[in-house]
């Protein structure tokens, strides 16, 4: 009877976890590019996952994002702008970097080879 309670209320405190780790709402780090000279430049480490998660772009100015490889997990070694038809390989160079545009307003969303881990650029 102990051992039975024991296992629901483990499988109950899992259940717990799994809604909070998929449903939680987490603050996500976000960051506006620098802009100079006519142009902005926005920097993402990957790093178990990407830092900043959003990163904000100014609209109509020529725009330029650098990921910065510090991770060497097979999945975070691409990242893929599936709506720009970008697939960069990060293991490559240390400094990956990917022009975007920014003739409109919008998100650009974009994720790892595997689609597991997400970073957002938003035009504004």
């Amino acid at each position: 009877m102990l051992v039975n309670g024991l296992v629901i209320l483990a499988a109950a405190a899992l259940i717990g976890l799994i809604i909070w780790w998929f449903f939680g709402n987490f603050q996500k780090s976000s960051q506006q590019a620098d802009l100079a000279n006519g142009r902005q430049e926005g920097q993402v480490v990957v790093k178990g996952g990407y830092e900043p998660e959003v990163l904000y772009l100014k609209q109509g100015v020529p725009a330029e994002v650098t990921f910065k490889m510090e991770d060497k997990t097979a999945c975070l070694s691409h990242v893929v702008f599936s709506s720009l038809g970008v697939d960069k390989d990060l293991s490559k160079e240390k400094l990956a970097k990917v022009q975007i545009p920014t003739d409109k307003t919008g998100e650009i969303d974009y994720a790892c080879g595997m689609d597991m881990f997400h970073g957002k650029i938003v035009v504004r």
